[in-house]
């Protein structure tokens, strides 16, 4: 094989085995001379009709279709395939071009997912940072509105009334219920006993819808009878087992009104409770024709039939006043 890419013949040395487009040692020249001037002996070069051939240019004739080894195909004749040496010269240049595009799109890939990695991180660090700065404002808020500042005065920290929370104010108190007016004083004489058992007289008579002349009479009646106390019979001990405030001896007369249970006024035990003594005498006061307009002492007689009918009239103006002061009480 020679240096220029041709094997020689092994029979005879002079001439390239399996090749038509050469020419025998004996047609080529001794010395061929290149293009550029240079003559050396025993060098040939491999010459195509067109001229002088590189090697280069051999392989480009190997590589273009329709081109034969020897020059350009013949008019009209058929196209010759490229050899060996061409197909996996392509295949080699094919294969290097898909090694330097990988190579390159793995360089470009993993550039990109460096860049997304360091803005992901930026991104993170920004919000971190805008996060803590948020917990330190609203802290700071919090501080401020629940600590007054050392250099504030105390009006600038104690809110002024239409300023502050409708939840936190005070809830009105709730409006205390009517209390009761207390038990007068005693007036016109009379002791606290004396006062209360005239109470009951008052409360009965109102609730039995009797107007105030007839309170006035009955008051004074009880007055006469029994200086307002409620007294038991000495002659009648059963009366004695009841509440009492004193005895009398008027025979078995018993009572605020003295009133006798053999007269029909009712049982012992009745008769010794103020609140049905004076039911007793008020039903018997109105059963009088006209006794609004009768004098105190007529009207009261009526009723009781004493031996000292003129008595009633002297407690008149007592108990008015003791009437009057119950009244204002109710």
């Amino acid at each position: 094989m020679r240096d220029d890419g041709t094997l020689d013949d092994q029979q005879n040395p002079g001439v390239a085995a399996g090749r038509s487009d050469v020419t025998t040692s004996s047609e080529r020249p001794a010395t061929s001379t290149t293009a550029t001037g240079d003559t050396r002996p025993g060098h040939h070069r491999i010459t195509s009709p067109g001229g002088t051939t590189t090697r280069s240019a051999r392989l480009r004739n190997l590589l273009a279709p329709g081109r034969s080894a020897s020059g350009p195909a013949a008019p009209g004749g058929p196209s010759r395939r490229p050899g060996r040496t061409a197909v996996a010269l392509a295949a080699g240049v094919t294969c290097c071009l898909g090694l330097a595009a990988l190579a390159q799109a793995r360089q470009e890939t993993g550039a990109d997912t460096a860049a997304r990695a360091a803005v992901a991180s930026a991104d993170l660090e920004r919000r971190a940072a805008a996060d803590a700065a948020d917990a330190a404002s609203r802290s700071l808020d919090r501080v401020s509105a629940t600590t007054p500042s050392a250099t504030a005065s105390p009006s600038a920290a104690t809110p002024s009334p239409t300023t502050a929370d409708p939840d936190t104010t005070r809830a009105p108190a709730p409006r205390k219920q009517p209390t009761r007016p207390a038990d007068p004083a005693p007036v016109a004489g009379l002791t606290k006993t004396q006062m209360a058992n005239a109470k009951v007289i008052v409360r009965t008579g109102r609730a039995m819808g009797v107007p105030r002349r007839g309170l006035v009479i009955a008051v004074a009646t009880a007055m006469q009878e029994s200086n307002l106390y409620n007294v038991a019979s000495g002659v009648l001990p059963e009366s004695q087992e009841y509440p009492h405030q004193g005895v009398g001896w008027d025979h078995d007369s018993v009572g605020l009104f003295q009133q006798r249970a053999s007269s029909g006024w009712g049982e012992v035990g009745q008769l010794m409770d103020p609140a049905f003594a004076t039911r007793q005498f008020l039903a018997a006061l109105q059963q009088i024709p006209g006794w609004r307009d009768l004098p105190l002492t007529v009207a009261a007689q009526a009723v009781q039939i004493s031996a000292y009918p003129d008595l009633y009239a002297q407690h008149e103006w007592r108990a008015t006043k003791v009437v009057d002061a119950h009244l204002a009480a109710v």
